[in-house]
């Protein structure tokens, strides 16, 4: 008989990525949660999907292609995101709120500087196939067979450019109302696209800032070891269902008393 679900875990990778990204990370995570890494059309498993380069446009995709797996009401559910990920992971939770249904239990977000931070809007239209590379480079997680095959790279530019075309241009609503849900952010100490001092203004984006836990590395400083981020995702994730489940209790001692009254 297979064991029930704790928790269901999405996941969404950096521009350019894909599930791939997380496959060796379920087995530092608790066997009774339900690990859900996502692809994003043009990526991965959907690599015959034409790729997005618009942040509501692949928000609205996700809500609908996950509608049956974010209102499954039995099991809560969180989400991380690294990156590009952490963006559509915010706008994904962000959305959820204001539909009133169900919403992650917890939000983790990794290498991604708060909404208001300043971007420049970039047409990667008018960058060179070896300006592009540089930046690929200078980040590090994109393969270099990928960077060095022309074949290939015919085929990850135009994904590539779609990406960060969605990352550079995606801006917050004018007014953010907090979400009521726990957030952490996670960072390389030497990340250069996430510069350290922002990110503690994610405070401003919850009502509930768990904090920023940071790594020795760059960008992707857990590339190499994944096994400390599972282990502090799986502690916040589990404090936030134990504050949800007291919550919840506390609520039905009140409608209990009021009928009672």
């Amino acid at each position: 008989m297979k064991s029930p679900c704790a928790l269901r875990l999405f996941l969404f990778p950096h521009a350019g990525g894909s599930q791939l990204l997380f496959r060796e990370w379920s087995a530092f995570f608790p066997g009774d949660w339900r690990f859900l890494p996502q692809d994003y059309p043009g990526h991965g498993l959907l690599a015959g999907l034409p790729p997005l380069d618009d942040a509501d446009t692949l928000v609205d995709w996700f809500l609908e292609r996950l509608d049956a797996e974010f209102g499954d009401p039995d099991v809560p559910f969180a989400c991380f995101g690294h990156s590009m990920g952490s963006l559509v992971a915010f706008e994904v939770t962000r959305r959820l709120v204001e539909r009133g249904g169900p919403r992650p239990v917890w939000l983790g977000l990794s290498g991604c500087g708060a909404p208001y931070t300043s971007r420049q809007p970039v047409q990667t239209g008018e960058l060179t196939d070896a300006e592009l590379r540089r930046r690929l480079v200078r980040l590090g997680g994109t393969p270099p067979r990928i960077l060095d095959d022309p074949e290939l790279w015919s085929v990850f530019a135009p994904v590539i450019r779609a990406d960060v075309t969605l990352v550079s241009n995606w801006r917050p609503p004018r007014r953010l109302t907090p979400l009521p849900v726990p957030l952490t952010v996670f960072h390389g100490t030497q990340d250069v696209l996430a510069p350290e001092g922002p990110l503690e203004e994610w405070a401003d984006s919850t009502t509930d800032f768990v904090g920023v836990r940071r790594f020795e590395g760059g960008h992707f400083y857990f590339q190499d070891d994944p096994e400390r981020l599972a282990a502090l995702i799986t502690g916040d994730v589990r404090r936030s269902l134990v504050r949800a489940a007291a919550t919840r209790s506390a609520h039905r001692t009140l409608e209990n008393d009021s009928r009672t009254a």
